[in-house]
């Protein structure tokens, strides 16, 4: 191959140039040319696909900025239509016109569905990213548990079999996705601020993260140190969780729980609002799993038990919640990811030259080689109706009694943080956020400078 492509899909994380950044520089060792497509799978339906050459005379072009967050590319949630064969065909047409030879895409579980349809007309492999890290397989067996079961609306539900495999860190399929250290660090961020707040106010906070039904973000939440962490993958006891809320608040006056947005009650019910839209992905919108967890705490514990202990006047002033949000998935990278999300970015490249489509580039762990890349089948994602389902944590992750990381999930996350943030990310933040610049130069986008550099297939 002489010339490639990448492109960067659904929502943006901290990692994403980093992996371009990655692709790129492998591409010039082997002297083959990058175009990088603008927004995602949007170029792909402009008949002039608008593109950038990310190395010209194989060298990056100076906007390629491994330790800036977002995507210089740009990124939308379309997704192409398997069915759409006309469409599928002239998007392969636009891209020989190009003279591209093979795709990388940078995305999680909806752009590997939305590359399907490509990988008959042009290899095509992923890179993945996702702040949620439920890109992946706790082993390799995984998808062949699920279950299809009729539903009374005609369709069908897909429900977990029992696992019969002895689960082994070393054995999980991507072990993490660039983006999730960096959300990790920012909800701990979070959390520990709350915590002042909730110390010196006699107050319980709820701190709600990112992550849908998966609740990795919530474990790694625990480095702030919540008293109580509550996944997804564990169905809430109610009746527990308020006794044990109760003792830590009369231990220490104040009490920090973090909750992953897509938390459930014992009957699997997600606590906040499962909105029937979706996202252009598929998935459901999930909002208020913070404040539903609220209103439950509020009505359990009541207004009394606060104002016999002179702390509030009611169990609502006493109860908060913050949702730690979008800044989970912005800004600079930390060292981590920024390292892993090159690595895959070279992986994707190595494995479209070696002639290889419908493959993911994934991160391994083992206690041998520590974090190494390697490649795995796209369709091996997927369970027997070609369905990709978001890894949940491993249950060996989660301790329910203690409601916190059991030593599986602590040592999960040990070989990932401990190092993690780099002495370039603890200078970058005393460089940058109060450079005098910022009070007098206006922000400049890269957007800007990217435009000026867009080409169109005539």
């Amino acid at each position: 191959m002489k010339r490639i492509a990448i492109l960067t899909a659904g929502g943006d994380t901290p990692a994403l140039n980093a992996t371009i950044h990655g692709a790129v520089t492998r591409a010039n060792e082997l002297r083959v040319e990058v175009f990088g497509l603008i927004k995602g799978f949007n170029s792909l339906f402009n008949s002039q696909v608008p593109h950038v050459l990310l190395n010209p005379l194989f060298q990056p072009i100076p906007e390629l900025d491994p330790t800036m967050g977002g995507t210089l590319l740009g990124a939308s949630r379309d997704y192409l239509n398997p069915e759409d064969t006309r469409a599928l065909d002239e998007i392969a047409l636009r891209l020989d016109r190009l003279k591209i030879e093979g795709l990388v895409c940078v995305g999680g579980d909806g752009t590997l569905n939305g590359m399907q349809p490509l990988t008959e007309r042009l290899p095509t492999v992923l890179a993945p990213k996702t702040i949620d890290n439920d890109l992946g397989l706790n082993y390799r067996n995984e998808p062949d548990e699920w279950q299809r079961k009729p539903n009374v609306a005609g369709g069908f539900d897909y429900v977990r079999g029992p696992s019969r495999t002895v689960f082994d860190l070393q054995q999980m399929i991507n072990y993490s996705t660039p983006g999730y250290a960096t959300a990790v660090y920012v909800s701990v961020s979070g959390v520990r601020r709350v915590r002042t707040t909730a110390e010196s106010h006699r107050r319980i906070a709820i701190v709600e993260v990112m992550g849908r039904h998966s609740g990795y973000i919530a474990l790694g939440a625990m480095y702030g140190q919540p008293d109580i962490v509550l996944v997804p993958e564990c169905p809430m006891d109610v009746e527990i969780l308020t006794e044990r809320v109760k003792e830590i608040y009369d231990l220490q006056k104040n009490v920090v729980i973090v909750c992953g947005e897509g938390i459930t009650d014992q009957d699997g019910n997600v606590l906040g609002a499962e909105k029937a839209s979706t996202d252009p992905a598929g998935n459901k919108l999930l909002t208020g799993a913070g404040e539903a967890l609220r209103n439950i705490l509020v009505e359990k514990i009541g207004d009394e038990y606060f104002r016999a202990r002179r702390r509030a006047h009611s169990a609502k002033e006493a109860i908060f919640t913050r949702k730690v949000g979008h800044s989970q998935r912005g800004g600079r990278p930390i060292l981590f990811d920024r390292f892993i999300a090159a690595q895959l970015g070279g992986k994707a490249v190595d494995v479209l030259l070696e002639g290889q489509s419908n493959v993911v580039s994934i991160m391994q762990w083992d206690n041998k080689n520590g974090f190494h890349v390697a490649s795995f089948p796209g369709n091996a994602f997927r369970d027997r109706w070609g369905l990709i389902h978001a890894r949940a944590i491993h249950p060996s992750f989660y301790d329910p009694q203690l409601m916190k990381p059991s030593r599986v999930g602590i040592e999960y996350l040990m070989n990932m943080f401990n190092g993690a943030i780099g002495a370039d990310d603890s200078e970058a933040t005393r460089i940058r956020t109060f450079a005098s610049g910022n009070l007098t130069e206006p922000y400049h986008s890269v957007n800007t400078d990217v435009a000026k550099r867009i080409q169109y297939l005539g």
